[in-house]
């Protein structure tokens, strides 16, 4: 398995950023949380028994209970700061899901699938403590995030120092995250991308805020160098030349894949065999059938 992530830097910055507890900096995961609520609040069912995955601000398992359509819910993080006033946590580290096989309704991931560096094992992971017709739902930042950002500092370290180390985490496409929910045997799988853009004063408020977060650069590869003053003063000028509004504010892009599957059950529908339909295309869209045949092959 390759090391992307350096995940006792990631739980530094995990635990920095609780430390610092500013509120504000919470805008995305309460937005994630309210549209996996949103999506559970659509589904015609209770799920008597939840986990939700590293959700840090427990916001997500917050607005789960409010559907009114969830029982028991389990907060796990890996580390008892993360409780806040929502009772205990299940403590575990982010690549480990800590429920035996098929004990689960409901798996529900608000933005930490991203940080894994064995991502089709952890969706394996969630297919197995689902029991069957159990429902799994995750928020993964996508291709597309923090592209303004990156621009701005590869550009930047090459017009310094003639080269690029990076600075900003690889993110999944959609397509590659679907493809990871029909590998780890998930029934019905759907992923679908929203965009959010959020506008900054410069650069520096969006780092600001990323700080916040905990999701400043966690990288196995990323430069031990010191980077120095001037580095972050051209790539915030980069920034406001090329990601600028009118009103000269910059724009910071969040592309959330929005992921859900559902461990197999024999109620569930299945796609028609090959051949199998019971009526011709042209009878249900009521046009006329034409043969694609050339004529003088008859």
């Amino acid at each position: 398995m390759e090391i992307i992530f350096d995940q006792s830097l990631v739980e530094a910055h995990r635990r920095r950023a609780l430390l610092r507890g500013d509120p504000k900096a919470s805008f995305l995961l309460d937005i994630v949380a309210q549209e996996l609520a949103d999506r559970v609040g659509v589904v015609e069912r209770h799920f008597d028994k939840a986990m939700e995955l590293h959700g840090y601000t427990g916001t997500a398992a917050r607005l789960l209970a409010e559907t009114g359509k969830v029982g028991e819910i389990e907060r796990v993080e890996t580390d008892q700061g993360f409780r806040w006033n929502d009772g205990p946590v299940t403590i575990a580290p982010l690549e480990r899901i800590p429920a035996e096989p098929a004990s689960l309704n409901l798996l529900v991931s608000p933005l930490s699938l991203h940080l894994t560096n064995d991502t089709p094992g952890a969706f394996i992971q969630a297919r197995r403590a689902l029991k069957p017709d159990g429902l799994f739902l995750a928020a993964i930042p996508g291709s597309g995030t923090l592209q303004e950002l990156r621009e701005a500092l590869l550009v930047a370290e090459a017009e310094l120092t003639g080269g690029a180390s990076p600075r900003v985490i690889p993110f999944a496409d959609v397509r590659d995250i679907g493809a990871l929910l029909q590998r780890a045997g998930f029934a019905l799988p759907v992923a679908d991308a929203e965009t959010y853009t959020v506008r900054y004063e410069s650069l520096f408020g969006l780092l600001r805020d990323l700080r916040a977060m905990g999701m400043t650069n966690p990288l196995a590869a990323r430069s031990r160098t010191p980077v120095p003053r001037r580095f972050f003063l051209r790539a915030a000028e980069i920034y406001a030349e090329r990601f600028s509004d009118p009103d000269g504010r910059v724009r910071a892009t969040f592309s959330i894949i929005y992921v859900s599957g559902w461990a197999p059950h024999g109620s569930q529908q299945k796609p028609l065999k090959p051949g199998s339909a019971k009526r011709r295309l042209s009878e249900a869209l009521g046009v006329e059938e034409h043969s694609l045949r050339n004529s003088d092959e008859s």
